[in-house]
């Protein structure tokens, strides 16, 4: 069994720190509904990229606007995590907008819509047998 790596338990620390505190502690109303979908740390734990994604959002402008408050609120967050995580050095936080359940969603429903189509074909190609049949 391999062990996580320190990088990776710093990550999950500040993963669940920031989650907390960006939904108890950020007070400006144009924050929505954020979620930290991942956090990755450099080797050196110079630099945390923290992923999020909008309950939602899809909106450009929405997505910028809530990063621009994030980027804001760095420091703030970055004292907030010194106080509550032992670490020599807090990483410089880099917020980031995660494209990836926004693209799963528009994948799915492509499928969906593929699959859809093929069981009409399907269905089409049985009424016209039944035709040929009779």
């Amino acid at each position: 069994m391999r062990e996580f790596k320190r990088t990776d338990r710093v990550a999950d620390q500040l993963q669940q720190e920031l989650a907390v505190l960006i939904q108890r502690e950020i007070k400006d109303p144009r924050l929505g509904m954020v979620t930290v979908s991942a956090v990755t740390v450099s080797r050196d734990l110079g630099y945390a990229d923290i992923h999020i994604t909008l309950l939602g959002e899809n909106d450009a402008t929405r997505i910028d606007e809530n990063l621009k408050v994030l980027r804001h609120a760095r420091g703030f967050l970055r004292s907030q995590i010194a106080n509550r995580v032992k670490l020599r050095h807090v990483p410089e936080l880099r917020f980031h907008y995660d494209e990836s359940i926004v693209r799963g969603q528009r994948l799915s429903s492509l499928i969906d819509e593929a699959v859809a189509d093929d069981r009409r074909r399907h269905d089409d190609d049985d009424d016209d047998d039944e035709d040929e049949v009779r």
